[in-house]
């Protein structure tokens, strides 16, 4: 019985290792590498990604199967980086002014007898308190959803599959929108003005003062990566939390879904706050995700979509 047990062991050791697994972890390593390099250049993050994942995959059944699953958000992470490559703004004229103004048509507020966008009042009345909770609140639109996904890959995974193919397929609507309507963002037309400058670094708008109360980098740091600019319409740091909300109602997860709830709408309110969106966008952002999730659905039940899932399901159970 010891015997067979150990050649189970052993066979199953060796297929782990197989040449056939090094061998393909290997060239998809140096092939993302390679194309990284020549589209948005050589970055230690790349360095980082890949050493994770390869120390994920050889590490353990378990860990392997971990990194699998999470294989769906690194792909979204690379196509986002990919954006640098290709600016919506060669694509399609930027929409600035017009953005601007239809905000202050429909939402202004009458400030001393001037309207104003929502940008521009919680610029001119904005507070420390205010300050630190929205920088927590926007520190919150990626461990959110991750800590979610989490959770449903070790109590849910056919939940857990769903959350990441929704998610990234509501990422895809975004960025197609991108390219279709590129937008400035509301800082930019109160550091710039109307004109349209090309190769614009991105920029920490309200964030900076959250930075500045604790005497830190964070946020400078986030924002000199940034993709684009100009894609601020849709927001999805708006569209990830409804999301969230959305699963953690469909899973019955209870309490957390009021912290869920409670971040959502901290998130819109951080982005509007700190002017790195307006209230369009966030609007925007919202209906991506409806849209998203109520499409995604349907592509489950009316296509071959299922098997996508069932494809990622077999390698993680």
């Amino acid at each position: 019985m010891k015997e067979n047990s150990k050649v189970d062991n052993n066979i199953l050791k060796r297929s782990f290792y197989s040449i056939k697994n090094i061998y393909t972890t290997f060239l998809i390593s140096v092939a993302y590498l390679l194309l990284s390099y020549f589209l948005v250049g050589f970055k230690t993050d790349q360095l980082v990604l890949i050493l994770l994942f390869n120390s994920l995959f050889f590490l353990s059944v378990e860990t392997r199967k971990f990194i699998l699953g999470f294989s769906i958000f690194i792909v979204y992470w690379i196509l986002f980086d990919y954006m640098k490559a290709f600016p919506n703004y060669l694509y399609n004229p930027v929409h600035i002014e017009s953005l601007y103004n239809a905000e202050k048509h429909l939402f202004g507020i009458n400030l001393h007898g001037l309207i104003v966008t929502p940008n521009e009042y919680w610029k001119l009345n904005s507070n420390s308190f205010l300050d630190v909770l929205t920088g927590l609140f926007y520190l919150m639109w990626v461990p959110v959803p991750l800590a979610l996904a989490t959770y449903l890959y070790f109590k849910r995974k056919h939940e857990f599959i769903r959350f990441s193919l929704a998610f990234v397929w509501i990422n895809l609507l975004g960025f197609v929108i991108y390219y279709l309507y590129p937008a400035a963002p509301p800082w930019y037309v109160q550091n710039h003005g109307f004109n349209f400058i090309a190769h614009t670094p991105g920029n920490t708008a309200g964030l900076a003062r959250f930075d500045h109360f604790f005497n830190i980098s964070l946020f400078k740091g986030i924002y000199s990566k940034g993709s684009n600019v100009f894609a601020a319409m849709p927001s999805l740091h708006s569209a990830y939390p409804f999301l969230v909300v959305y699963f953690g109602l469909r899973n019955k997860l209870g309490l957390i879904n009021i912290f869920f709830v409670t971040v959502m709408i901290g998130i819109w309110f951080a982005a509007i706050y700190t002017s790195h969106h307006y209230v369009l966008d966030v609007m925007a952002g919202i209906t991506c995700a409806v849209i998203g999730i109520v499409s995604f659905n349907l592509l489950m039940t009316r296509t071959r979509l299922a098997n996508l899932l069932k494809f990622f399901l077999e390698r993680i159970t």
